[in-house]
């Protein structure tokens, strides 16, 4: 799934444990700081720990689990030689259990040196009782990237990846809005603005459950399920093109999704990614995430195909009530070649197809608009040219 959040994006899914039943045998308490949280950046780190506040975190004891509300936040300093653009946390109560880990992001901000910035923690986690002594919570650094798309960190989430497509959308719809400002003046900039704004509130939404396919290839359809083929939109200038796809249809649910794609670029490529629209039996569309199409060991030499075939099913739903699916497209939505440059759509793209419409907005252009709506048309204006 693509993110949403301009302040603070969950990129791992947190698979919340379902606790035991037991009454809690412990009432709830706030976290110490001293001895409950562990902050763990490297000697080398460019980023140096200014003060850490725990905010209203607590830990609640049931069964013979602990869970951990964090509601946090750590004031960091840039202590490199660049303007940090994104930061991406590793948050762990346990590294291997449901519900032990994960992360949180900043990205979309421009830190120049020596200054200082705060990263909220709002997570939920969760640990055993019985688990040896030490902090309760680890939180250590997966990446910084700098103005220059350099990176630093361990990339155990393959932040470097993702923060790097953040910042390219960044660059394109801060180009975006700065051409809209030098053609048609503060008062295009506010219609722009104003379009941005009402796309977000009126974006269609779809609740989208993720589990493994679970069945075997090749193994008889069961009763009521069919073949269904993706359509694709036309990306003229996209480096890797769909060929064809299909997945398994019954009702609301979508399963072992394949899609063909060919590198029309003259580079290697090392991962993709396909964008998914669902239309309901009314005719209405919706996003409904994405085809991760990349192993740890994908290589696609240019002018070479492979196939996408995630193991996963995908149930959608709207309101609570199951949403099923009449047609599928599929685009092609991130594009990572073998050196570390990146693609995504341009803005001509998303304007001449329905992706402007269905697709959530870059985390920048939602902190643009949460800019202009806040402060209004002189601070947008301000913004934009401090780039």
């Amino acid at each position: 799934m693509r993110f949403t959040l301009n302040k603070i994006l969950l990129i791992v899914g947190l698979g919340l444990l379902a606790l035991a039943s037991q009454p809690a045998f412990a009432q709830e308490t706030a976290l110490d700081p001293a001895s409950s949280v562990k902050i763990d950046l490297p000697a080398d780190s460019p980023l140096a720990l200014v003060s850490t506040s725990m905010g209203e975190s607590r830990v609640n004891n049931r069964g013979g689990a602990m869970v951990l509300d964090l509601h946090m936040s750590l004031t960091l300093r840039n202590a490199g030689f660049h303007r940090v653009r994104g930061v991406v946390l590793l948050i762990t109560a346990q590294e291997f259990a449901p519900g032990g880990k994960g992360s949180v992001a900043r990205p979309c901000i421009d830190v120049p040196p020596a200054q200082e910035f705060t990263v909220p923690i709002d997570v939920r986690l969760v640990r055993p009782v019985q688990q040896a002594g030490g902090p309760l919570v680890r939180v250590q650094l997966d990446g910084v990237l700098f103005d220059d798309l350099s990176f630093f960190g361990p990339n155990r989430l393959n932040s470097q990846r993702a923060m790097t497509f953040w910042e390219t959308e960044a660059q394109r719809d801060r180009a975006y809005f700065k051409k809209v400002l030098q053609a048609r003046g503060d008062k295009g900039l506010r219609d722009e603005m104003l379009l941005s704004m009402t796309r977000q509130a009126e974006r269609p939404q779809l609740d989208v459950a993720m589990s493994k396919a679970g069945r075997a290839t090749g193994a008889p359809l069961p009763v009521g399920e069919h073949i269904a083929q993706f359509a694709f939109l036309k990306m003229p200038k996209a480096p890797v093109q769909p060929l064809e796809g299909f997945a398994e249809i019954s009702g609301n649910e979508a399963r072992a999704p394949q899609i063909e794609v060919m590198n029309q670029s003259g580079r290697p490529v090392r991962y993709v990614e396909i964008g998914w629209l669902v239309k309901d039996k009314d005719g209405h569309e919706f996003l409904a995430g994405s085809v991760p199409g990349s192993t740890a060991n994908l290589l696609l030499p240019a002018g070479r195909k492979s196939r996408l075939q995630p193991d996963t099913a995908l149930k959608f739903s709207r309101t609570g009530k199951p949403v099923e699916i009449a047609a599928m497209t599929g685009f092609v939505s991130q594009v990572e070649f073998s050196d570390g440059k990146v693609w995504v759509p341009s803005r001509e793209e998303l304007s001449s197809s329905p992706l402007l419409r269905v697709l959530t907005p870059s985390p920048e252009e939602q902190r643009l608009t949460d800019i202009y709506s806040k402060k209004g048309l002189a601070a947008l204006v301000a913004e934009l040219a401090r780039y």
